[in-house]
């Protein structure tokens, strides 16, 4: 019988190679490169996916994260080396969390709050789950990034527009 942990290790690494090669193409001259003036810079989104594994170690052995309590600072990102390098820790961090938890231990309730505002309560195997979804999400937007700077995209889950193989 496959395990709850099993089956996130399988996505999560699953997931981790294909944002791998999502970030590898984040061109170190377009950090600051926007699509909108509403949307984060180029540097900014790619730093956040590089980070997000870190939310399944966190969820692990935390019960919440209240904002109120843990100003968010993001780390600094100045090449594609250490965007890579920062993507590979924070999926390291997870791979080994992960590895050394068991099922119960994903069943207690976590919260995301900011002080008294209670954004979501959820069971820490489902937020782990909507972590998987966020970085899935903000890859998607990284696509969108990379395909309005003439950048060819690789495929998700099969060939992309861009993969010889398609035509």
């Amino acid at each position: 019988m496959t395990t709850m942990i099993q089956m996130l290790l399988k996505e999560l690494n699953q997931e981790a190679k294909t944002t791998q090669k999502m970030l590898a193409l984040v061109p170190d001259d377009k950090h600051n490169w926007k699509p909108h003036e509403k949307s984060m810079a180029l540097i900014q989104l790619a730093s956040h996916i590089a980070e997000l594994p870190g939310w399944v170690p966190m969820t692990i052995t935390t019960s919440e994260l209240d904002f109120s309590k843990n100003a968010y600072k993001p780390t600094i990102i100045n090449s594609n080396a250490e965007l890579l390098e920062h993507f590979n820790k924070s999926l390291d961090s997870a791979q080994t969390e992960l590895a050394k938890t068991n099922d119960e231990q994903l069943l207690p309730n976590w919260t995301l709050r900011d002080g008294d505002t209670i954004f979501s309560v959820s069971t820490k195997a489902e937020v782990i789950r909507m972590t998987y979804c966020q970085i899935v999400h903000h890859r998607a937007q990284l696509g969108v990034y990379l395909r309005l700077l003439n950048i060819p995209i690789p495929g998700s889950y099969g060939p992309s527009a861009d993969d010889a193989s398609f035509h």
